[in-house]
């Protein structure tokens, strides 16, 4: 197969999972991140307070997490209820394939919304570093859509995987006060420095936090790609 003939198959891959991660009830999700991030910036605009870079932080945060929720945790059990799991599964090694395939698209389209977001943030509330704000963003939510992926071969059931992550943001919800400043707080903004403490310190907390988040989103998708293996337990 020469470069061109490759070139048209693999974005002719593409579109074809584009529309299936564009699918079903997507759309939903991605109008209630939308809205949560349009009406919050519009309170921050309104309001008296001087927004800061650390607060588009904590705005995009949610959103990001919206536009991952349904097309990482829901992507087997779409297969499965429309009988494609069996036909994905028949055929050697191709599902990790499609599902890899359809994973980082999510996670392209989730960095081309929160490059979006960010770019409106930076006109309309604060100026802020575009590409490093969107880089601090994938770290927690590029670990999460892995922990997601995982629980969803786990459970074999997306409702259920999502019940266990909802859990789990609960868990760091309530915990989010002391371990504000913490390396083992998922949601650890970079851009929150604590007055009390050195940045050289600071910047080392941040470090090791990242650090735990990429080798704990490794392991999460190696752990799925295993589980993969075993097609018995889902078709």
């Amino acid at each position: 197969m020469n470069i061109k003939n490759q070139l048209k198959l693999s974005k002719n891959i593409i579109s074809y999972n584009l529309k299936i991660v564009f699918a079903n009830k997507f759309v939903y999700f991605l109008i209630a991140a939308l809205a949560f991030y349009l009406m919050v910036t519009g309170i921050m605009l309104f309001s008296d307070g001087n927004p800061e870079q650390e607060d588009i932080f904590s705005i995009l945060i949610f959103p990001g997490i919206l536009i991952i929720f349904y097309p990482v945790l829901f992507n087997i059990q779409n297969d499965k209820d429309s009988r494609m799991l069996e036909i994905i599964f028949g055929i050697p090694n191709y599902r990790y394939k499609v599902y890899l395939v359809r994973f980082i698209i999510s996670m392209g389209v989730l960095f081309v919304l929160l490059l979006l977001m960010a770019w409106f943030s930076h006109f309309s509330v604060v100026p802020i570093s575009i590409f490093s704000m969107v880089y601090q963003l994938m770290y927690p939510l590029i670990f999460l859509a892995c922990l997601s992926f995982l629980f969803s071969t786990l459970l074999k059931n997306g409702r259920g995987a999502s019940v266990v992550m909802v859990i789990i943001g609960l868990i760091f919800f309530i915990l989010a006060e002391p371990l504000e400043h913490n390396k083992w707080n998922i949601f650890l903004n970079p851009f929150n420095v604590p007055s009390d403490m050195s940045h050289s310190i600071w910047m080392n907390i941040v470090y090791q936090n990242r650090l735990i988040l990429v080798v704990g989103s490794i392991i999460s998708l190696l752990w799925t790609m295993i589980n993969l293996q075993k097609r018995e337990s889902f078709v």
